[in-house]
């Protein structure tokens, strides 16, 4: 494969952000005319370094070069004409302008410098479909297309503003299988045009199918990297976890109590056809962990929102003590389930409010006395929980956001637990604390369970599941790809399950 010159490299890259480093001395290189892959479990730092090649983000410290001469990225502007060009899973599109519109949005064509030139983007835009293999109207309004048109779309107007480079994150997550294989040829084409392609995905039996030069990044450092001939599916694993043989600290041993919570057959359709969740069914018991291990995209928060009733048109039975779940959020709390959501500043906070009207406000309730709130009870509450949890606060009538990331997760936690859940649903927990915040939040989990209340918890951390589940659900595709007992279980096998593989290479795996 020397015939692929390399059109992009990253020399001694390091990404540093306040608390955490994303990106260690990495080197990275973009063959042109080839797909360069890139894999890492989530947090490894994949988006992180597609973010710098962009022009998202600038390097720490390190350099970039461009056949040879030094770059210097300060804004995605910059990187695109350059020839960079990103299409991110989250898309981007202005679902109110058209097709043309959006492909020509900041980049308009005119005559004189005075009127948009919509003929001649048209025109771009027809010749653009057509080399894509797709025959999107360009004044259709983009928000009426599909996930897969819309993707399309982006691919379009990123070679419309003559990208050399296209990055392509989790491209293949919202598509048809038809839609794939258009995708794929549409690469194969771009690579014989000598357009370096770099792709980054979760599922693994694409990487081997497509991809020319594989990168294996974890916790922002390069554990491998080579010409994807002769690597196999245990290769990527091995180097995506490293060894497998690290002895992980367990709980004690776990004896389930009496059942708790049943969910039978938990499905939610996905908006472009599929399932977000395939028809999901498990089992909590008093005093158990369940972990549910999986990458993005696997539907495991989707999940949860359907179990504390985020999504309506959601299907299946949920069962709580014996007793049929059914109704909005505000009444599955009151019959006993409680829900920590991943994003704690949008979702799970009000950042203009002191420590103790957040700590009470899934509980007020509680605290009303016909005609007035019992200010002293909501104190006695709140001080209560603060001291419970090891609450760092100087004062509870401080504003929440003063307080730590690991705090504000205690803030999260306590206002669920005032509400008297029988079973709590904690989204990633440990998400955006430090290591030692993330030591409390597991020594509270583990002091919950040994109270008696059933834990449903969502991680893609490996050590996480591993150290705190007494049961785990590895989900893949929206389904449940693999049941284990934490004694049993091993980063290895969990890493297999949850990746998003055809059944042939799950078997052979």
């Amino acid at each position: 494969m020397s015939d692929h010159p390399i059109g992009l490299s990253i020399r001694g890259g390091i990404k540093i952000y306040p608390g955490t480093t994303a990106l260690r001395s990495v080197d990275f290189d973009v063959r042109m005319g080839a797909v360069n892959v890139l894999v890492g479990e989530n947090g490894a730092g994949k988006s992180t370094l597609m973010k710098v090649i962009a022009g998202v983000e600038p390097l720490t410290e390190g350099r970039i070069e461009m056949e040879g001469r030094l770059v210097h990225f300060r804004s995605p502007r910059e990187a695109e004409r350059h020839g960079i060009g990103i299409v991110f899973q989250e898309l981007n599109l202005f679902p109110d302008l058209s097709v043309a519109d959006n492909i020509f949005i900041a980049h308009e064509r005119t005559r004189a410098r005075i009127d948009i030139d919509r003929r001649s983007q048209r025109e771009t835009v027809r010749a653009l479909m057509r080399k894509l293999e797709h025959d999107i109207d360009p004044d259709m309004r983009a928000g009426d297309l599909s996930i897969g048109q819309q993707q399309i779309v982006e691919i379009a107007r990123s070679l419309a503003r003559g990208a050399r480079i296209l990055i392509l994150d989790e491209p293949t997550s919202a598509l048809s299988a038809a839609e794939v294989e258009v995708l794929f040829r549409i690469i194969a084409e771009l690579k014989a045009q000598g357009v370096g392609i770099v792709y980054i995905s979760h599922r693994l039996d694409e990487l081997i199918r497509i991809g020319d030069y594989i990168t294996v990044l974890r916790d922002g450092v390069i554990t491998g990297s080579r010409p994807m001939e002769g690597v196999d599916l245990a290769w990527i694993v091995r180097s995506m976890i490293g060894d497998s043989s690290r002895d992980f600290p367990r709980g004690g041993p776990f004896r389930p109590g009496r059942e708790l919570l049943r969910a039978e057959e938990i499905c939610l359709p996905r908006p472009g056809g599929g399932w977000a969740v395939d028809h999901v069914s498990f089992c909590v018991h008093e005093g158990e962990i369940l972990g549910i291990y999986g990458l993005m995209g696997a539907g495991r928060s989707e999940l949860l929102g359907c179990l504390i009733g985020q999504y309506p048109h959601a299907g299946g039975r949920i069962l709580l003590a014996g007793e049929t779940l059914q109704g909005d959020v505000a009444k599955r709390i009151r019959k006993g389930l409680a829900l920590i959501p991943e994003d704690r500043k949008n979702d799970g906070l009000i950042g203009t409010l002191a420590i103790r009207e957040n700590l009470t406000l899934s509980s007020l309730r509680d605290f009303t006395r016909i005609w007035h709130l019992d200010l002293r009870a909501e104190i006695r509450a709140a001080l209560d929980y603060v001291k419970r949890l090891a609450i760092k606060a100087a004062s509870i009538e401080n504003p929440v956001f003063s307080l730590s990331g690991g705090n504000q997760q205690k803030v999260v936690i306590g206002k669920a637990l005032m509400t008297r859940p029988r079973v709590l649903l904690m989204d990633e927990p440990s998400r955006g604390i430090d290591i030692g915040a993330k030591g409390e939040v597991f020594r509270v989990m583990r002091q919950l369970a040994g109270q008696g209340l059933g834990i449903v918890f969502v991680t893609s951390d490996l050590d996480e599941v591993l150290s705190l589940s007494d049961r785990i659900i590895v989900m893949s595709d929206g389904r449940v790809a693999a049941r284990f007992d934490a004694a049993d279980a091993d980063p290895a096998s969990l890493a297999a399950a949850a990746a998003p593989l055809s059944s042939s290479l799950k078997d052979a795996a």
